[in-house]
């Protein structure tokens, strides 16, 4: 596995070869701002509350939830108009767990191309 690296604000934050935080605990709000910009992505209030919720759901069961999972958790908290997949599309097109694991600091998800 290769190694990269981004730098927000003066400072290197290590990457994995598909671009995810190396190291969790050094996760901000800056250094994910800066990751979804590298995928033309601006973040938004509707992003910001996924990316806390997968991270609270991460810190909860210790595990990433599939695509299924995520879909009927963010149901279940969230409601039906957030938890269904053409809203989390909408937000995170290259794939909801995917990218909003990246921006939120945590590991590639299980099954992630």
């Amino acid at each position: 596995m290769g190694l990269n690296a981004i730098e927000v604000n003066g400072r290197l934050f290590e990457l994995t070869d598909s671009g995810f935080l190396l190291r969790r605990e050094e996760w901000n709000r800056e250094l994910a701002g800066k990751l979804a910009a590298k995928e033309g992505i601006s973040l938004e209030d509707g992003h910001w509350e996924l990316i806390g919720f997968i991270r609270d759901y991460y810190e909860k069961y210790n595990h990433l939830p599939n695509a299924r999972l995520f879909v009927q958790a963010v149901r279940k908290v969230l409601g039906e108009g957030k938890g269904n997949s053409r809203y989390l599309h909408h937000l995170f097109p290259d794939g909801p767990v995917k990218q909003a694991c990246k921006f939120g600091g945590l590991s590639k998800p299980p099954g992630c191309l």
